[in-house]
């Protein structure tokens, strides 16, 4: 998104002592205004104190809801002019987000030389989505947070990011095919590191693009296939080939379960007003954290590789993606008959907040 003039209905006060993600507060706030594609009321401003870096969820709470007026103890935040209900965020009030799928306390930090560090992690911090798998949830953010920092003083587009993940992506595959594992895994590594990073350098930087959305979705939708075929094909550089048979329901179990599962994903979505099958009960949310995606598989293979039998890694990795979408099975079903005797499906998330 290119420096421009300001909505309009955007009223910028005072300013920042300090850049924030390579740019000034004023056209950060800028471009979380226009992201939002939320409008106050007609007639109505919308008042940013830009004395202080803010969570983005806050620009959304503000315009959906003009009533309110959000501060940082006596400091006025933002919030829409002639709002009378005050909401203190020093007191950590919680609020659901929705399109992260988590709850969150937003945070406000006044923007300093001294804070501008604190006031970045905070921002990176608040864009990770609540529901997601062990490594991204737990061993990528560290790391993930400096090369996003690196990438946004080398000025690097997230699009940059994601073509360098592709790039790495095809590596890989290559290197399953011809059972070179863990140099594989070394260049899956990387691109599963660089998968986080982009989407959270657009979240920081606010340069988030239709363009970008399908780019970076596109290949996590398409990769994991090839990848386990690649891995079934690189077990004769071993001597552990799977005979026929074993092959086909290996790779039947692991393709056919994959494609299911993102069936039942899509129409739970569908079904349940853009509710993800997740986020329902806690359940679905504990149950993400290891579900066959991409990454807790990844784990099971590497463990596998260590004990020197990836034949045996690529078997148990067909087992957990059946397992896995019976499990998303069973839960759609419950979920529909539930909705059938009258029961509304939402997410506990929102539900247990407070």
């Amino acid at each position: 998104m290119k420096r421009g003039a300001h909505p309009h209905w955007l009223s910028l006060g005072n300013s920042a002592q300090a850049p924030i993600w390579g740019m000034d507060n004023a056209e950060r706030v800028r471009r979380l205004a226009c992201a939002a594609r939320i409008q106050p009321p007609e007639g109505r401003t919308l008042r940013v104190n830009l004395a202080y870096a803010f969570d983005p969820l806050l620009m959304r709470l503000a315009l959906r809801h003009p009533d309110k007026r959000f501060t940082h103890g006596e400091d006025f935040v933002i919030g829409v002019d002639g709002g009378t209900e005050m909401v203190d965020l020093a007191t950590r009030p919680e609020f659901y987000n929705a399109q992260l799928r988590k709850i969150e306390r937003p945070f406000a930090i006044r923007l300093t030389p001294q804070s501008r560090a604190d006031a970045e992690r905070a921002s990176y911090d608040a864009s990770y989505k609540g529901v997601t798998d062990l490594l991204t949830k737990y061993l990528w953010p560290g790391l993930a947070f400096h090369l996003t920092r690196l990438a946004a003083a080398l000025r690097m587009s997230p699009n940059m990011v994601t073509a360098i993940g592709a790039a790495l992506c095809v590596w890989a595959f290559f290197l399953f095919w011809q059972g070179r594992y863990w140099e594989g895994m070394a260049a899956g590594f990387v691109f599963m590191v660089l998968d986080t990073v982009d989407g959270k350098l657009a979240r920081c930087t606010i340069t988030s693009s239709w363009w970008g959305n399908i780019f970076d979705h596109g290949i996590d939708l398409v990769h994991p296939p090839f990848w386990w075929w690649a891995w079934a094909m690189g077990l004769g550089s071993w001597g552990l080939a799977y005979s026929t048979p074993t092959f086909l329901w290996v790779m039947g179990a692991i393709l056919g379960g994959y494609v299911i599962q993102r069936l039942i994903e899509g129409g739970f979505m569908r079904l349940y007003g853009g509710i993800h099958i997740h986020v329902w009960e806690r359940f679905d949310s504990r149950f993400r954290l290891v579900t066959a995606r991409r990454n807790p598989n990844m784990v099971i293979l590497f463990v596998a590789t260590l004990a020197a039998r990836p034949d045996i890694g690529l078997v148990a990795v067909a087992w957990w993606t059946a397992i896995s979408c019976a499990v998303h099975g069973v839960r759609l079903v419950q979920a529909m008959m539930r909705a059938r005797g009258g029961e509304a499906i939402g997410t506990w998330l929102e539900e247990t907040r407070g």
